[in-house]
């Protein structure tokens, strides 16, 4: 695939706090043939924080993306951390963009009708050509906004949710 495929090219499916045994085997598989998750036991663990995988045109699994709620330091407010894994065929398309977008919806859908446990979602860019290419304060195509570098010397990137509320903090 080159840099033309669009996100909308691929079908996202949805798994946020849903189980379907049907496709956990396929992203299992996927996980597999991608080398992308070292041992069977924590992959069937990551099953779990799945938010949304994406299918090619063949059906194929072509991505998978996941969310944990955390709390950085720097901010004292919990927010979901986002992982994203595209298999190397599909690395030169769009479909990192397109699934972190959706990923977005799922999850502020979710975060508003469950009273907010957390208010927004936070990236930490381990691909350097995000870092090499993107490097505008606030990305306009998705609202994400530059805070620093993470204890890794990574690029932290957060987008908080619409209607959410700080949390009061512990002194």
């Amino acid at each position: 695939m080159n840099e033309t495929v669009a996100a909308s090219s691929f079908t996202f499916v949805e798994h946020w706090q849903k189980s379907n045994a049907d496709d956990a085997d396929a992203v299992l598989a996927f996980w597999r043939r991608e080398n992308a998750i070292g041992d069977e036991a924590s992959a069937k663990k990551r099953l779990d924080e799945i938010v949304v995988h994406a299918c090619d045109a063949n059906g194929a699994v072509a991505g998978v993306c996941t969310a944990v709620p955390i709390t950085l330091p720097r901010l004292g407010q919990p927010t979901y951390y986002y992982r994203c894994f595209i298999g190397a065929q599909w690395r030169k398309s769009r479909l990192v963009l397109g699934m972190l977008k959706k990923a977005g919806e799922v999850l502020e859908s979710y975060a508003c009708e469950h009273g907010f446990p957390c208010i927004g979602i936070v990236l930490e860019l381990e691909n350097s050509r995000f870092g090499q290419t993107m490097q505008n304060a606030v990305w306009p195509s998705t609202g994400f906004v530059y805070i620093g570098k993470s204890q890794r010397g990574l690029d932290l990137r957060v987008k908080y949710f619409r209607g959410a509320k700080l949390k009061p903090t512990k002194i």
